[in-house]
């Protein structure tokens, strides 16, 4: 079988990087994929990291199946997220992820939290305004958090985005405004100040999918004075705070509230018509009512993620995890999957 792992391109900048380029980090993560996907027996493995060339080595070497990695988006343009399996299905090619409609979808937040309340999943109260048009809208309750409507990532958050009055708003919208590139649409939220969790998903509604514990994300070593958000600097920053302190804590997946989570992680993953993984995100609210505040259709895959930290509550290592992935993806298309080789999973 000829699969491809679709990537980032190092050779391009990359804006959502603080150095402007594809960090260490994630070609090392890169690296470990490579690495397990070449253990696997039964396979031919392709790289593709070169979006340059990309089309043309689509088309003259099609793999059976191309696992998408790349949520950095097409020539590394966060906005041409969707343009990779648009590519993909223009060519005919079998791939693991969500499709170009659900990846379109998703990236608007207010529209997902619309769909959401449609099926009864509680949301937390919120408004979108233009960003020209903000501070016409400013709320009368605080705190809130304000962030862009199409930001993945946590791009835009910053401490700033939770703010306590007016004259903070005031900043964080000026802040927004004065952006290099500024958001269309900002979403002016409640501040939800319960625990914050991180439930994975890997399946798909006709073939089932793959039972793991969620994480909830533990601020307790934040210095006094820092905001308990999950800021942009968590994932993007090794010398913040918020990267360097923020750690993730096993929720057992039999608890009341993991179950709540869990079924409507799944119930959103279906109707937003979702494939083979997501990791969808919750909050409680003051009241210990967990509600949702983001859906990942492309949520990190690296061995050292949240994915794959759920993946191993749940028995599988990180090539095991990969596997998962692809068979989940080949179940979803009918074909074979590779026969992968004894050391790849320790899954059920």
């Amino acid at each position: 079988m000829h699969l491809a792992g679709l990537f980032g391109d190092p050779r391009l900048p990359y804006s959502y990087s603080r150095s402007g380029r594809i960090e260490p980090e994630e070609r090392e993560a890169t690296r470990r994929v490579v690495e397990a996907l070449s253990a696997w027996t039964g396979i031919h493995l392709s790289v593709l990291d070169d979006h340059r060339r990309l089309i043309d080595a689509l088309r003259s070497d099609p793999p059976d199946l191309v696992i998408n990695l790349c949520d950095n988006g097409f020539n590394n343009r966060l906005e041409r997220e969707a343009h990779v399996p648009a590519l993909l299905e223009l060519l005919d090619i079998p791939f693991t992820g969500s499709s170009v409609q659900a990846i379109s979808l998703c990236a608007d937040k207010a529209a997902v939290r619309g769909v959401a309340a449609s099926l009864g999943i509680p949301v937390p109260a919120e408004q979108a305004v233009a960003v020209t048009d903000a501070d016409q809208a400013l709320p009368e309750h605080y705190p809130v958090l304000i962030k862009p409507n199409d930001g993945c990532g946590s791009l835009g958050v910053e401490s700033g985005s939770l703010v306590h009055n007016p004259d903070d708003a005031r900043t964080c919208l000026e802040r927004f405004r004065a952006s290099e590139k500024p958001p269309a649409w900002l979403l002016i939220q409640d501040y939800l100040p319960g625990t914050e969790y991180t439930v994975g998903v890997i399946g798909n509604p006709g073939t089932g999918f793959t039972e793991m514990p969620p994480l909830a994300i533990d601020y307790s070593a934040l210095p006094a004075g820092v905001p308990p958000i999950l800021a942009y600097s968590a994932k993007a920053d090794p010398a913040s705070d918020y990267y360097r302190l923020l750690r993730s804590v096993p929720v057992p997946a039999d608890e009341p509230v993991a179950r709540q989570m869990i079924a409507a992680a799944r119930t959103l993953f279906t109707r937003l018509g979702v494939r083979d993984y997501a990791r969808v995100d919750f909050r409680e609210d003051a009241d210990g009512v967990p509600r949702l505040i983001d859906f990942n259709t492309q949520p990190n895959w690296s061995y050292d993620g949240k994915l794959a930290s759920m993946a191993e509550l749940a028995g599988y290592d990180y090539p095991g995890m990969l596997r998962r992935l692809v068979e989940t993806a080949c179940a979803r298309y009918g074909i074979s999957a590779p026969p992968g080789s004894p050391g790849d999973a320790r899954g059920p």
